[in-house]
């Protein structure tokens, strides 16, 4: 139940060509209090409530708990939810013997595009591809929580 994550800016969309899938994303939060976050997210066809905890120091390491839930009942709470839904296209890239998340967001956040590599532990090595940016890993302004309050075109 504990996500070590990192996240980059991305410079170009040269990963679509290694992508190996994408999946259309909408996401909303019941709850985006500091200390914990509730997400409701319709993936496809397919709904999920996840509770985040709050990043440690240096924004890498926190609690997450996800479950599936029917998607009918994902419709019906992301009515519930504070404002400012999400949509993005995930791409799931494979580098080096890792798997980046890539999101390429719509709506609001249009032109900002994310990618995310999930680690066993904070210090475990990766390798970078040329089409990964600058390291915002613990801003939290690029948290999908507080995109949904102030979304990337208004900044």
């Amino acid at each position: 139940m504990i996500e070590i994550e990192r996240k980059f800016l991305v410079k170009s969309m040269h990963f679509v060509d290694n992508a190996v899938s994408s999946t259309k994303i909408i996401q909303g939060f019941l709850n985006t209090h500091p200390e914990r976050t509730v997400r409701i997210r319709i993936k496809e066809e397919k709904g999920f409530l996840t509770v985040k905890g709050k990043s440690n120091e240096t924004g890498t390491t926190r609690f997450e708990w996800e479950t599936e839930i029917a998607h009918i009942d994902a419709q019906k709470l992301l009515q519930l939810c504070e404002k400012g839904v999400l949509e993005k296209t995930r791409y799931l890239v494979p580098f080096e013997g890792h798997n980046f998340e890539v999101d390429v967001f719509d709506g609001e956040n249009k032109g900002l595009i994310l990618a995310e590599i999930e680690l066993t532990t904070e210090s475990e090595l990766f390798q970078k591809p040329h089409w990964l940016g600058e390291e915002v890993t613990g801003d939290i302004k690029y948290y999908n929580s507080q995109l949904s309050k102030q979304p990337f075109n208004t900044w």
